[in-house]
This record gives structure tokens, sequence and C-alpha cells, in this order.
């Protein structure tokens, strides 16, 4: 992961942990992680951030239990799937679409009309990597 900079901001009202999680898919999602590409362990990604293993340890935690991350003693932290692996897990879609929702009923509620939105979620789309586009 020498080339994927991973930065959370400890103001944030968003957990470290969750902070961590997201920075990775963002990462997967762009291709600057593809499948089989190493993570850095818990330990030194702690030392690194100056906080508690466990905080990342939850945050590799999420990843796994999403299918986007393998932990073993061995190889350690591995990124187990990227956007050219596949279809996702028939359960993932239903799952994404109740946070997806969300997302937009806070765009929505904030005052966002609905092109803007649009074009927003078109932007944040073109910067994920070419594995990720539409079949």
């Amino acid at each position: 992961m020498a080339d994927v900079i991973i930065e959370v901001d400890p103001n944030s009202e968003v957990p470290i942990y969750q902070q961590l999680r997201d920075r990775v898919v963002e990462a997967i999602a762009t291709g600057a992680l593809r499948e089989g590409s190493p993570l850095p362990s818990t330990r030194a990604l702690a030392t690194d951030f100056g906080i508690n293993f466990h905080t990342v340890n939850k945050g590799y935690d999420l990843l796994r239990q999403q299918r986007l991350l393998r932990i073993n003693r061995k190889s350690g932290a591995v990124v187990l799937r990227d956007g050219s692996s596949g279809p996702p897990a028939p359960e993932f879609a239903e799952e994404w679409t109740s946070r997806a929702r969300t997302l937009l009923a806070e765009a929505t509620a904030h005052g966002l009309a609905r092109e803007e939105v649009l074009d927003i979620c078109r932007k944040v789309l073109e910067t994920f990597g070419e594995g990720q586009e539409e079949s």
C-alpha cells in the first residue's frame, strides 16, 4: 500500500475506524488498491496515526465483514476483491440501496436540487477506476 495514502481527521464527527474503512473502500474503487494488495498491519497503521491498534482493527474488521478484506496471521490484511472480481453478493445491493437512500435524503433535506445531486454522483463516479464502469 505504499502508493496509497490514508488520511484521517481526529476532529471529525466520523469515528476514526469508519474513516479508515471509508478511505480503503475509496482506494479500492479508484483502483489504487487492487485484489491481492496488502495493507499495513493494524499495529503499524495505529503507530503511524498515533491511535489505538484496536481502532484500526475495528476498521479492518468492517472491511472483512463486507468481504473486501482477507485477514490472516501469515499474509496480514489483503484486499479480497475489487470491481473486477465479478458481481457482489446478492444481499449487498439491498443493504447499499438503504445506505444510499439515507445519503440522498440527507442531500435533499439540506436543499440540494435533484439535478445537483445527480451531477455530484456522476462526478464522484468518474473518479473511480476503470474496472468500476458500467457493463
